[in-house]
């Protein structure tokens, strides 16, 4: 029994949704373990019946009965958007999601009043928007590194004083900084947050060792390693880890530390949702994406030549991978062009994490770059396995399961 990480080594909507769907039909999977992000997350996962799914915080093995889904602690959970998300997984023949989820009672809680507060600061930075999804996750995890004696955690959904008094708190710091909320009073907060607390298996760190050692365990990362809080082109980043670390630790805490294979998870058109750099971005490229519109709060959703030059940065900030699952190949075609560098640049190099300085200057250097294209090539897996210097193990074709195939022969199963 091995474990597999899931990371996306982009800017996010590489598919690491319908890549952990495969991994958990193609062989007995117990549980997919979220390891950070929240309920900004938006996994597509398209059954072969044509049932279809966005999971933000199920994991995107729940279509496959059994699969369980474990929200750690470094997930920012939103009671009231899970609530949502598994009315609809009922809708699409999921009635069970909520009896297979277990919450980590140290995880930290998205409120509408983080909700409401990030959309009031998104607003205010007009034309300078950083791309956010406006759901309060980055606002939780900031007021919960400034407080985190006092921020609202999963556990407290189970002591109504507590998260009362707690809930307030939140409410008039936010009021007194940044001035009235687009939020409901706290007293109508609380019964839903009950209700969360009755139906949800909440539970302490002890019981993903458990799950670890009953069988194997899926860890699915959300969002892409170039947008990380530290590794990421800032200020158009994530309040959250998007590497393997979080996935580590939680399997050191296990005893489990190295038991796991790192999958990172690569379209063959390199693309991003909202602001920020994108050095192969080519307008004239003839694609859309039908689940990743524009919407008001992350902007557009851009396409761009396949970058290698990002990626061998993200494979790098993210401390390497053991193997890639190559994905969109459908829309590979002579248009499609790689990029293995840029006019003034053949390679990035990672700082220290926390160097936010360093960040922002790399960012003004990306935005000012341009990239040098060749060719398509014919064989799209072989070039991008030589140009990452990594084996693609997986290539997807189309959104399901059926659409993946094994690049290497037994390669990922053997090793997983």
């Amino acid at each position: 029994m091995r474990h597999v990480m899931v990371v996306d080594l982009g800017y996010g909507d590489a598919g690491k949704g319908t890549v952990v769907d495969w991994l958990c039909a193609s062989r007995p999977v117990h549980t997919v373990v979220r390891f950070n992000g929240g309920a900004q997350a938006a996994h597509n996962v398209v059954l072969r019946d044509g049932r279809h799914h966005t999971f933000a915080q199920f994991g995107a093995g729940t279509f496959r009965p059994g699969v369980r889904t474990h929200l750690s602690r470094h997930v920012v959970v939103d009671p009231l958007a899970l609530a949502a998300e598994a009315d609809h997984l009922t809708a699409v023949g999921v009635p069970d999601a909520l009896d297979r989820l277990t919450v980590d009672g140290e995880a930290l809680l998205a409120t509408p009043y983080h909700r409401a507060a990030n959309r009031t600061r998104e607003i205010a930075r007009g034309a300078d928007r950083h791309g956010s999804c406006g759901l309060g996750v980055g606002e939780a995890v900031a007021y919960g590194l400034a407080h985190p004696d006092e921020a609202p955690r999963v556990a407290d959904c189970r002591r109504p004083a507590v998260l009362r008094r707690r809930l307030t708190a939140l409410r008039d710091r936010l009021t007194a900084e940044l001035g009235p909320l687009d939020a409901p009073p706290v007293e109508d907060c609380l019964p839903a947050y009950a209700g969360f607390a009755d139906r949800v298996a909440i539970v302490d760190r002890g019981w993903l060792a458990g799950a670890l050692r009953a069988g194997t365990c899926v860890f699915e990362g959300a969002q892409g390693v170039l947008l990380d809080e530290w590794h990421g082109f800032h200020p158009y980043t994530t309040w959250s880890t998007t590497t393997f670390a979080n996935a580590e630790a939680l399997l050191a805490e296990a005893g489990l530390a190295g038991t796991a294979q790192r999958l990172g998870v690569l379209r063959v058109t390199t693309t991003r949702h909202g602001p920020g750099p994108l050095v192969t971005e080519d307008p004239a490229l003839p694609f859309a994406d039908a689940r990743n519109p524009t919407n008001p709060w992350q902007g557009r959703f851009r396409f761009g030549h396949f970058d290698a030059v990002a990626h061998r940065y993200a494979m790098a900030a993210a401390g390497g991978v053991d193997g890639l699952a190559l994905t969109h190949l459908d829309l590979a075609g002579p248009a499609l062009r790689i990029c293995r560098r840029y006019d003034t640049v053949d390679r990035l190099t990672p700082g220290p994490a926390g160097d936010l300085d360093r960040q922002a200057a790399l960012t003004a250097r990306l935005l000012r770059a341009r990239p040098v294209l060749d060719e398509a090539p014919t064989d799209w897996p072989a070039a991008v396995a030589a140009e990452l210097d990594t084996p693609v193990l997986l290539t997807s074709h189309g959104p399901t399961a059926e659409d993946k195939v094994r690049a290497l022969a037994g390669a990922v199963s053997a090793r997983c």
